[in-house]
């Protein structure tokens, strides 16, 4: 909903619970008011009325309160929006017009040729912000800098900054710490989300896992990214962020061109750290996954199995043992395609190996459909080997710059998506692989960083780490909209490609290459911070963990922690005894039960993994599911009861597991006791309320 004051120069966004407002003062500066709980468009008016704090040397009093600071002026806060053109650089704009389309606030501003118009929209209690450039001018402008959005903190003392750090194998883990004076950048130079960090802040002063205001901002873009989070002298915090990592050089817009940016999602909310999540797991399901409120398969992923031996008839094999432990959806990793039988070749040749797969892959997914699975493959499109028939027929369609060597990753090159003839070529290859065979699900992967990021030619080559991405998501919604029925995973060799663009194009994702499942509780624990386990695939993989640690655990321990996501399975069950696949079928079983709680319930955090005892809770309707862990107990103390949350105090609740009635309200303060004991122990628990 958004209200208008009747002088319309004061915009007031609210959702369920939250408000958002902005005001453009007679001297044309546009102001933000509040972000907040949610208030009357009268109290909206009353800030707008405030003065801003006097003039004192060296100090502006627009910075720390402008909605969204350009370049230029008595201004100097970080900008948002940095221009060059011929004849000058920085925006002195102007007030043209507002306008709203449903949902949607419009504020039109413009300099010269060039348009500016800064957009909102309400869903829920998020705000979501974006920022449109048009050039109606006669002159090229080039885009230094062109965020999405910059948010302004309320004055509060203490702030406190939560992110998601990492690398490959150990993405998505949170930290906290005080935020300090002056700028603190994350983001990614890499092309690619990155690996080292997920698009998303939060900021406290006092706030715990169950109570207290959060302020959270996302980035809902694939590429190269920056947040900024600044901590102003006068103790303001603003936050600023959008596509591409400095201020190098962004697009040169011709006349008639325009630059949309990616959205800057912010949520504020009073419930906490676990509030916050809740509130953004909410609105991804409602707004931003693809058909969300369909449950996501139990998969097989032959990966770890076979690596590259992939044969048909190790895949059957493998399809058959699946299929026996209730495997829903079978998938064929890297390996089936072109002179595939390392990492040293084939990448870009789309087509069926024809030594493994003389008759393509029709005959072995009709043979996963007659045991009752989905099929599925992994592909590559973004990358190519140079030891390939499309490198040798298209050596100009990487990304490279004359004169410099072409860096290989992993023995493979990135092609230039921004070039219409690769885009194109990656449309016929993939919409005839998934024409000619009855394919259910792509995994679509990125195996390394940009390098070379390169394009001869282009008289501003620097536009191809922008357009490779809007080539992406063009080419995932085209095969999408041609294929329906085909469901998609983004992975990056890992989590190196999770936020809220490609999540909004994908059905799920891949968290991490670790599978390691004690390593995963952590990964898992700061993934929910943001995205909800919907779209969180896990797999179970051997003991011990050969690729990472050599740790062994349990199947029983293995299962839990990826029943917290989407349930995968990724071992070679050809090795599995009977009682191991009788085991799995087991756990399959109960997963299955408890899917819809897990996949679309609320979730609750009852216990961090830092600790011995760490366990999660899933909501909906009567049905709680509990899923926990004990790393290890010591000194014979015993583990302490789990303090259940959202449930009814004065309801009743059956445990599945023992039969035992519980009162809702000794639950909600005394806990449950999970039965747990010795190292790497875990269980899940059912309760229905009655």
């Amino acid at each position: 909903m958004t209200d208008i004051a009747e002088d319309g120069r004061t915009w007031l966004l609210s959702g369920p619970g939250s408000s958002y407002a902005l005001h453009l003062t007679d001297a044309g500066e546009l102001l933000h008011l509040h972000w907040g709980p949610r208030i009357a468009l009268a109290d909206a008016e009353a800030l707008a009325v405030r003065p801003l704090p006097g003039h004192r040397a060296f100090e502006s009093p627009l910075d720390g309160r402008e909605e969204y600071p350009v370049e230029g002026g008595p201004r100097f806060v970080r900008p948002a929006l940095s221009v060059r053109t011929p004849e000058r650089r920085g925006t002195e704009w102007a007030f043209e017009a507002y306008d709203t389309e449903g949902a949607e606030l419009r504020l039109r501003f413009r300099d010269a040729g060039l348009v500016i118009t800064l957009h909102y929209r309400m869903r829920g209690d998020v705000v979501e912000r974006w920022v449109r450039l048009d050039n109606r001018g006669e002159a090229h402008v080039e885009l230094l800098r062109a965020d999405a959005a910059t948010w302004t903190l309320p004055d509060r003392e203490g702030w406190r900054l939560s992110q998601l750090h990492g690398r490959w194998a150990a993405e998505s883990r949170l930290t906290s710490a005080p935020l300090t004076y002056g700028d603190k950048v994350i983001g990614s130079r890499r092309g690619h989300t990155g690996h080292q960090h997920l698009p998303w802040v939060a900021l406290d002063s006092d706030a715990t896992e169950e109570r207290g205001e959060v302020y959270g901002c996302a980035l809902g873009w694939s590429g190269s990214w920056r947040i900024a989070v600044a901590q102003l002298p006068d103790a303001r915090v603003q936050i600023t962020g959008g596509a591409g990592y400095d201020d190098s050089g962004l697009l040169m817009l011709a006349p008639g061109e325009s630059y949309t940016s990616p959205v800057f999602a912010g949520l504020w909310n009073d419930g906490g750290f676990g509030g916050a999540s809740r509130a953004w797991h909410a609105y991804q399901r409602a707004y931003v996954i693809p058909d969300a409120d369909r449950d996501r398969p139990v998969l097989f992923n032959s990966w770890e199995a076979t690596h590259f031996d992939i044969a048909q008839e190790r895949q059957t094999a493998l399809a058959r043992r699946a299929a026996a432990i209730g495997v829903e959806l079978f998938v064929v990793d890297d390996g089936w395609f072109g002179a595939r039988t390392s990492d040293r070749a084939g990448l870009g040749d789309w087509t069926p190996n024809p030594d493994r797969f003389p008759q393509g892959l029709k005959p072995l997914a009709d043979q996963v459909h007659a045991l009752g699975m989905q099929f599925g493959i992994w592909v590559e499109p973004e990358m190519v080997n140079p030891d390939s028939e499309l490198y040798r027929a298209h050596p100009d369609w990487v990304q490279y710059q004359t004169g410099r060597k072409r860096t290989e990753m992993r023995h493979q090159l990135v092609l230039n998506l921004a070039r219409e003839d690769v885009q194109e070529y990656l449309w016929e290859r993939l919409d005839a692989l998934l024409a000619g065979a009855p394919i259910d699900y792509v995994k679509w992967d990125f195996n390394r960083c940009f390098t070379d990021a390169g394009w001869p030619g282009e008289p501003y080559p620097q536009r191809l780490w922008v357009d490779h991405v809007r080539a992406l998501y063009a080419l995932v919604d085209r095969l999408r909209a041609a294929h329906p029925g085909v469901a998609f995973e983004s992975c990056s060799g890992g989590g190196g490609r999770i936020d809220l663009g490609i999540v909004s194009r994908t059905d799920q994702v891949w968290t991490s290459d670790n599978t390691d499942p004690l390593d995963r509780l952590a990964i898992q624990h700061g993934f929910s911070q943001i995205h909800p386990a919907r779209i969180m695939a896990a797999w179970v993989t051997d003991s011990p963990n050969t690729q990472l640690n050599g740790r062994a655990t349990s199947l029983r321990f293995r299962f839990v922690s990826s029943m917290a996501g989407v349930l995968g399975v990724g071992g070679d069950l050809t090795e599995w005894s009977e009682e191991e696949l009788a085991e799995a079928r087991r756990w399959v079983d109960l997963y299955k039960e408890i899917r819809p709680v897990v996949q679309h319930g609320e979730l609750y955090r009852l216990r961090p993994p830092e600790g011995g005892l760490s366990a999660v809770q899933y909501l909906r309707g009567d049905e709680t599911v509990v899923l926990a862990w004990l790393q290890a107990q010591r000194f014979g103390e015993p583990v302490p009861a789990l303090r259940l949350r959202g449930l009814d105090p004065s309801a009743s609740y059956e445990c599945r597991e023992t039969g035992e009635i519980h009162r809702g309200a000794v639950l909600l303060h005394h806990g449950l006791h999970a039965g747990l004991r010795g190292d790497l122990d875990a269980t899940v628990l059912r309760l229905r309320r009655i």
